[in-house]
């Protein structure tokens, strides 16, 4: 087994090399959102916003910090049996600041719409056309049991987009080798306090605030 190690900027989320940079990582920390709380409002509340960062994604940090200190500790004796048992923490909280961090940036009080430029040219050959790709992105995202992500994201060795679900905390590219372009959060604390069980109504309003610019920038950093 290898754990997970992550490097983040404000807009940008991505895996780095393992091992080595651990005797002199810096902790991780929660990243400021480029909005207020209530910016997204009417379609994310400022409350949902506030506990979803400041509660939910601060808990993954503080936790993803707690496990890699043990496995630098289990690492340093050895402990090959510790490191192992430290997996699923580190899968699930550094999936959990991975996701977040995206899932921040591809959200904008300036968003929804339709993306442009070559983004929009790839939507069309990989899903036909714009509207088949909300309707598959948001389908994928309605049927996930329980708690998870819906998920656009690319396939660098076929060169085109593809949708997946990710359940739980799961990282898109440390789990399908897919790179993030687009993370819908589907977990309850994302949306529950505003749509209750109704998961659709949530997901039919959070289009109105994606952030196509981000995504599109997203896309135009993996094709490099």
């Amino acid at each position: 087994f290898l754990p997970f190690f992550f490097s983040f900027s404000r807009s940008s989320a991505k895996l780095v090399a393992p091992l080595g940079c651990l005797v002199s990582r810096q902790k991780h920390t929660l990243p400021d959102l480029p909005y207020d709380y209530a910016a997204l409002e009417p379609h994310i509340n400022a409350e949902i916003m506030q506990l979803h960062h400041s509660k939910h994604h601060a808990t993954y940090v503080n936790n993803l910090n707690v496990a890699e200190e043990k496995y630098k500790e289990a690492l340093a004796k050895g402990d090959v049996t510790t490191q192992v048992s430290l997996q699923p923490a580190l899968k699930f909280n550094g999936g959990g600041h991975i996701n977040h961090t995206i899932f921040w940036t591809n959200l904008s009080p300036n968003g929804g719409g339709e993306p442009k430029g070559e983004l929009m040219e790839a939507i069309k050959r990989d899903f036909g056309s714009f509207a088949n790709f909300k309707e598959k992105l948001t389908a994928v995202s309605v049927g996930v049991q329980g708690s998870g992500w819906g998920w656009l994201g690319y396939n660098k060795e076929q060169g085109r987009l593809q949708i997946a679900a990710c359940a739980n905390q799961d990282p898109l590219q440390g789990t399908t080798g897919l790179i993030p372009l687009l993370g819908i959060d589907v977990w309850e604390h994302a949306y529950y306090l505003q749509y209750k069980n109704v998961r659709p109504d949530y997901l039919k309003a959070i289009w109105n605030v994606i952030n196509w610019e981000n995504v599109s920038s997203r896309y135009a950093s993996c094709k490099k």
